[in-house]
This record gives structure tokens, C-alpha cells and sequence, in this order.
């Protein structure tokens, strides 16, 4: 996997269940944030001065994540493909310090004692996070505001970006001649061992039924499948089709406008509108559509770019 990709892919395990929004993704060593460690340990005295803080800590854990990324992939692809992310009483540094010991056999003594000590940061830092959510609520949804993706200024819709990939069967796929064939395209991002992702598949696939009814179409992204990775491919056609889920999912280049737009998304499932002309309807839906309030406004997102392409 490639660099951008991975750290994205690194944070929305953590973001999976908590929605919490990611920091930049500047490629920072933890040795230039060491002078803000100070401004870590103040206590916010109000909102405003919480999310501030929220976003530094995200950030601190963002560098650790950047660093030595072919080490961390290597934990990752290690991680039990069964396991739940984040359980009950544990965060996501502890699930990273849970799979570096699984896997330790793996790694060398450096590369062993540096990723538990990173993890252990990370752990750290997530201990952090929750007392900053628990203590200002409110942030939380401030943060996850001001890291989606964004409207344009001008009233303007914004555009899916294009792509030109394949589906997991190797047959070509053009964003335009896609979206331009359906009334509506549900667009679902999602990755392999991403629980809520994967318990979704088969109401995804009833809706991909549904919409074909009414002249539109579901797709799926799987992020883990970017650039024709041939093993991400066959772990997601596996799990498709335990799952019952039919419908096309396609991959594309990382390093294009779309695998660019992937590296913004930072919670996992997410899942787009978008209409006949390739314009994206509303705001992304964060969360499995198995939630109902995100059925609910997947339909009425859904509904809203049907009555327009009737207009």
C-alpha cells in the first residue's frame, strides 16, 4: 500500500466506532511536536480551548502513525482479521499493543520495543481524547465538521472525484459513463476488517436491489483493494460472497483525484449520494446504514436525487 493510503486506512481503524475526527496529515516526526508537549498537559478551560487541544493530541498521534509506515502495514496485515477494533474498556492503542504482542514473532527486537512503545504512546494519547469527549461532548462533532469533506463556497455542488479503475472481476470502470447511467449512485467506501463495514454488506445489497428498480445503482469502494492489490481483491470477493453481496465494487488508482478524496475520509463505513451528473448530494453519511438515523437520511438523500433527475 502506498504511504498516504495506509496512514488513512491506520486512522480509520481508530475512528471506526468513536467518529472522532482526524487531525492533518502532515508527515510530522514526534520529535517536532516534543515542544508542544507543554500545551498537552493544560487543562482546556472551555470548549473552544477542548477542541483545540483534541486536534494537537490527533495530530501527535497522526506523526506517530507516519512514521516507519511499512512497519506499521506490516501490523495491520497482521492484525486477526476477526477481531472487533476497539472493545469494550479497550482503545485503539491497546488494540495495536494486543496485535504487535500477537505478532511479535514477526518483528525484530528494535522494531518490537519501538512499536510497543509507540503503541503505548498512542494508547496514551487516546486516554487523552476520551477524557477531552467525555468532558466536552460537543467537540466531538465540531472536530468530525471541520475535517469532512467540505461544499464549495459558492453554492455550488461539489463533484465526485473521477476515476477511471476496474471492478473486482478485472472489467473496466469509468466514473462518468457510471454515473451518468444512473438516476442515483450510492457510493459505499469500506475496508475488510472493518466490523460495521462488513455488517452492512447484505442490507447494502438489498438496496443495490431496490435502487435497480428505479433506475439507480450501489457501488462499493473497498480501500484496501486501491491500486490492484491482488490479495486485498480476493479477501473482499471472500467476503462479499459470505455475505450475499452481489453488487459491483471497483477499485482505482491511490494516487489519483479519487484516491486522493479516499485519504479525506476518515470514518468508516461511509457512504455518498451522488447524482446522474456526478455531483454529490448532501453530506457523506458516516456510520452503517444498519443505524437508523443513517437509513434514514441515505433514503431521503436517495429520494432527493431521484425527484431531481424526474425534474
Amino acid at each position: 500500500m502506498k504511504f498516504k493510503k495506509f496512514t488513512a486506512l491506520l486512522l480509520a481503524a481508530l475512528l471506526v466506532l468513536s467518529l472522532a475526527a482526524c487531525g492533518t496529515k502532515d508527515n510530522e516526526k514526534k520529535a517536532d511536536m516534543s515542544s508542544n508537549d507543554s500545551d498537552m498537559t493544560d487543562e482546556p478551560k472551555n470548549a473552544e480551548e477542548a477542541l483545540a487541544l483534541h486536534k494537537k493530541l490527533l495530530e501527535q498521534e497522526n506523526a506517530i502513525l507516519s512514521e516507519n509506515t511499512e512497519l506499521w502495514e506490516k501490523v495491520f496485515m497482521e492484525a486477526d482479521k476477526g477481531m472487533v477494533m476497539i472493545e469494550d474498556g479497550k482503545n485503539y492503542g491497546e488494540f495495536l499493543l494486543d496485535t504487535v504482542e500477537a505478532a511479535k514473532e514477526q518483528f525484530t527486537d528494535k522494531e518490537y520495543t519501538w512499536l510497543k512503545e509507540s503503541a503505548t504512546e498512542i494508547s496514551n494519547i487516546e486516554n487523552k481524547l476520551t477524557a477531552l469527549e467525555e468532558t466536552y461532548p460537543e467537540i466531538v462533532d465540531d472536530a468530525m465538521n471541520g475535517n469532512m469533506m467540505a461544499a464549495p463556497d459558492d453554492g455550488s455542488m461539489q463533484k465526485f472525484p473521477a476515476f477511471e479503475g476496474k471492478d473486482l472481476d478485472g472489467n473496466p470502470v469509468k466514473s462518468d459513463e457510471l454515473f451518468s447511467g444512473n438516476a442515483v449512485t450510492v457510493v459505499n467506501f469500506w475496508f475488510t476488517t472493518c466490523n460495521p463495514c462488513v455488517g452492512e454488506l447484505a442490507e447494502l445489497d438489498a438496496l443495490n436491489k431496490e435502487l435497480a428498480g428505479k433506475g439507480g445503482a450501489l457501488i462499493g469502494v473497498n480501500t484496501f483493494t486501491l491500486d490492484g492489490d491482488e490479495a486485498a481483491i480476493s479477501e473482499a470477493k471472500d467476503v462479499l460472497m459470505k455475505k450475499g453481496a452481489n453488487y459491483q465494487n471497483v477499485y482505482f488508482d491511490s494516487d489519483g483525484e479519487a484516491g486522493k478524496f479516499v485519504t479525506n475520509i476518515f470514518a468508516y463505513p461511509t457512504t455518498y449520494v451522488v447524482d446522474r451528473n456526478g455531483n454529490i448530494v448532501g453530506d457523506p453519511i458516516v456510520g452503517a446504514i444498519t443505524e437508523e438515523k443513517q437509513a434514514e437520511t441515505l433514503q431521503k438523500l436517495i429520494d432527493q436525487a431521484l425527484a431531481a433527475d424526474m425534474g
